[in-house]
C-alpha cells in the first residue's frame, strides 16, 4: 500500500495567482505519482469536500482505475489503515502532534498508529525555518521522514535543527532526542515533455530570428534579480562571450522566458541588459504561456542559470533543460551541486560567499521585520558572487565546439531521463515509505530507544546567519588568504565601473547593507597596486567596520570590481 496524500488543490496546481516553484514541483509530483506508482488504492485527506472531487478527477485523469478513498481532514482514524501520510511541506510536526492526540488510548503506542512524510522546498524563509526547529520539540517519530532534495538543502536543515538542540540543551538540559529520517530524494520531471523535433527547433528559431552562427542562451524561470538568480554575471559573461566570438562571424541572443513581479522589477532587467551587454540581443518571453515555453526550450543551444540566492533550494529548471538535451551552464550552489555533472553534462560555475558570522546583522534586520522576505534574500544574495571569467570560458568553448555542445546534450538528456524521471523518482519515494512502514511496525514490537542528534553551539536557531545556515552552498567562502586583484589594470576604470554599476536598480537595493563610496574608494586603492590578501585590506579600516568591509568584498566579486587570483 502507498501513502495517503494530503490534497490542497494550491499545493499542487501552477494555475493560482502566485506562482511558486513548490507550486510547479507538487503539480509535477502528483502526476508522476498517479501515473508512476504501484498503489492498488488512492486516498487523499481533504481539508474540504470540493478538494477530494478534485483529487478523484485528478486520479482518473491520468488513467488510473483503483479505488479512491477520501478522508475528511478531522478523521485521524482512517489513517492508521493507509499506515504513511504524504505532506507537501516541512512542517510535519503539527500533524505529529495531531497523531499523538487522535491515537491516544487507541493503541499502545500512538506515535506508532501511521507515519508522516514531508518535503523541504525553500527553508531560508520564516515559516520553513519555524517548522524545521519545531521538529526538535514536536512528537515526530524515528519512523517519520522529511525528504530532503538536495544535500545541501540537507546540511542547512540540520544546521536549523542542531541550533534548536544546543539552544534547549543549555535552557533545559535536555539530553534525548528523536529525529525523523531525512532521505535526500531529487524532484522529479516528466522527461517525455522536453523532447521537442527538428520542425519544431526550426520554426521556433526562425520565429525568434536566428541563424546557424547564432549560439542561443536560455534562461527559464522567474526573472527576479533578488529572490531567484541575479542577472548580472550571465549579462557580463554573455557580453565577454559575444565580443571574444564576433571576429569569427558568430552572435549571441539571450531569451529570458519567465516572468517579472512588478513594473520596477522589469525595468531592471531591461536597463541592466542594455547597459552590460548590449552586444547580446535579449529576448523576453511569457514563461507563464505554455507556447512560449515550447518555443525558448525549442530554440536554445544552451541553458544557463546562475543561481545566488539562498531561497533556492534544488533547482527544477537545469534538469528541465537536460531533458530537452541542452548543455548547461549553472552556478556551483546549491541543488545545482547534485544534478549537473561539471564537464559532463554542462558546466559548474564557482561561487563564493563570505563566511559565517559575517551575516548576522541580515538575519536580525529581517527577524526585527526592518526587512522583508524579499530584501533579505536580495540582501543576502548581494554577497554571492559567481566567477564571472569561468562563465564566459563556458559559453566561449561551447559556441566554438558544436562537438562539445552534441556531446554535453546527450549526456544530459540520458541523465535526465536515467535519474531524475518520475518513474525513477517515485520509486524512491515508495520505497521510503516501505522503510517507515517497517520502522514503524518493527518500534511497536521491541519499543527500540530513539536515536539522538550530534550537538552543536549555534544560538537563534530558526533566525541564523544566512552565511552559515547555508554555509554548504557555495564552492568556497570568502578567506582571509583569498588573494584579490581588480578586474580593471587601471584605478580610474575601475571607479568608473564602480559608478557604472552602483547606478543600477539591481545593483544599489541593497545600498543597505553595503558600504559607502568612501570606504569603496579606499578599498580600490588599497587593491590598486597589486594582488592583496582579503585580511590584508579589512585590516586597513576601523574595528566595527572590519567584518562590514570584509563582507563587502564579496560584492565587489560580484558586481566584476574584483576578481580572486
Amino acid at each position: 500500500m502507498s501513502a495517503v496524500i494530503y490534497y490542497h488543490p494550491e499545493a499542487y496546481s501552477t494555475e493560482g495567482p502566485k506562482l511558486m516553484g513548490r507550486n510547479a514541483a507538487g503539480e509535477s509530483f502528483l502526476k508522476g505519482f498517479l501515473r508512476h506508482s504501484t498503489a492498488s488504492e488512492f486516498c487523499a485527506q481533504v481539508q474540504k469536500t470540493e478538494h477530494g472531487e478534485q483529487f478523484f478527477q485528478a486520479v482518473r485523469k491520468n488513467g488510473r482505475q483503483e479505488p479512491v478513498s477520501i478522508l475528511e481532514k478531522h478523521n485521524l482514524g482512517g489513517l492508521e489503515r493507509f499506515g504513511n501520510v504524504y505532506y507537501p511541506g516541512p512542517g510535519i510536526g503539527i500533524y505529529a502532534r495531531q497523531r499523538s492526540i487522535a491515537a491516544q488510548g487507541q493503541i499502545a503506542n500512538p506515535h506508532a498508529a501511521w507515519s508522516l512524510c514531508g518535503i523541504s522546498h525553500t527553508t531560508s524563509s520564516h515559516g520553513a525555518m519555524d517548522s524545521l526547529a519545531e521538529l526538535i520539540t514536536s512528537p515526530v517519530q524515528p519512523w517519520d521522514a522529511l525528504i530532503c532534495t538536495s544535500t545541501a538543502v540537507k546540511d542547512n536543515i540540520q544546521r536549523v535543527l542542531q541550533a534548536q538542540v544546543n539552544s534547549l540543551r543549555d535552557r533545559l538540559g535536555i539530553t534525548k532526542l528523536v529525529l525523523p529520517l531525512m532521505p535526500v530524494i531529487p524532484l522529479g520531471i516528466h522527461t517525455e515533455e522536453f523532447i521537442f523535433s527538428d520542425a519544431q527547433k526550426s520554426k521556433a528559431r526562425k520565429e525568434i530570428g536566428t541563424d546557424d552562427n547564432t549560439l542561443v542562451v536560455l534562461y527559464m524561470g522567474r526573472l527576479s534579480f533578488h529572490a531567484k538568480a541575479h542577472p548580472l554575471a550571465m549579462y557580463s559573461a554573455l557580453e565577454r562571450t559575444a565580443q571574444a566570438v564576433a571576429p569569427m562571424g558568430k552572435k549571441v541572443v539571450l531569451v529570458e522566458c519567465g516572468w517579472h513581479a512588478n513594473d520596477f522589477i522589469q525595468k531592471a532587467y531591461k536597463e541592466a541588459a542594455q547597459r552590460i551587454c548590449p552586444s547580446v540581443r535579449v529576448i523576453t518571453l511569457d514563461g507563464r504561456e505554455a507556447s512560449s515555453r515550447v518555443q525558448a526550450w525549442s530554440s536554445a543551444d544552451v541553458f544557463c542559470s546562475l543561481s545566488d540566492n539562498i531561497q533556492e533550494s534544488f533547482g527544477i529548471t537545469p534538469i528541465e533543460a537536460m531533458a530537452a538535451g541542452l548543455p548547461v551552464v549553472v552556478s556551483d550552489w546549491d541543488g545545482y551541486k547534485d544534478t549537473v555533472r561539471h564537464l559532463e553534462d554542462g558546466f559548474r560555475i564557482p561561487t563564493c560567499m563570505p563566511g559565517p558570522g559575517l551575516g548576522i546583522v541580515l538575519a536580525s534586520r529581517h527577524a526585527l521585520d526592518i526587512d522583508s522576505y524579499d530584501m533579505y534574500c536580495g540582501h543576502a544574495c548581494s554577497f554571492v558572487s559567481v566567477d564571472i571569467d569561468a562563465a564566459a570560458q563556458a559559453f566561449i568553448k561551447l559556441i566554438e565546439s558544436p562537438a562539445l555542445r552534441q556531446e554535453m546534450s546527450q549526456n544530459a538528456r540520458l541523465r535526465a531521463q536515467n535519474t531524475f524521471d518520475w518513474s525513477r523518482v517515485i520509486k524512491q519515494y515508495e520505497s521510503l515509505w516501505d522503510e517507515q512502514r517497517r520502522i514503524r511496525i518493527e518500534s511497536q514490537k521491541n519499543n527500540s530507544p530513539f536515536p539522538s542528534l550530534i550537538q552543536r553551539l549555534e544560538t537563534c536557531p530558526s533566525r541564523m546567519d544566512p552565511f552559515y545556515a547555508f554555509a554548504q552552498y557555495p564552492t568556497q567562502t570568502l578567506q582571509d588568504s583569498t588573494l584579490l586583484v581588480h578586474v580593471e589594470k587601471d584605478l580610474e576604470k575601475s571607479i568608473e565601473k564602480f559608478h557604472l554599476l552602483k547606478s543600477l536598480a539591481m545593483v544599489n537595493f541593497a545600498k543597505a547593507v553595503l558600504p559607502s563610496d568612501e570606504e569603496i574608494y579606499k578599498v580600490l586603492k588599497l587593491t590598486a597596486n597589486g594582488t592583496l590578501t582579503a585580511k590584508w585590506v579589512a585590516e586597513n579600516f576601523e574595528a566595527h567596520r572590519k567584518g562590514h568591509i570584509f563582507r563587502s568584498l564579496v560584492w565587489l566579486l560580484k558586481i566584476g570590481i574584483l576578481k580572486t587570483v
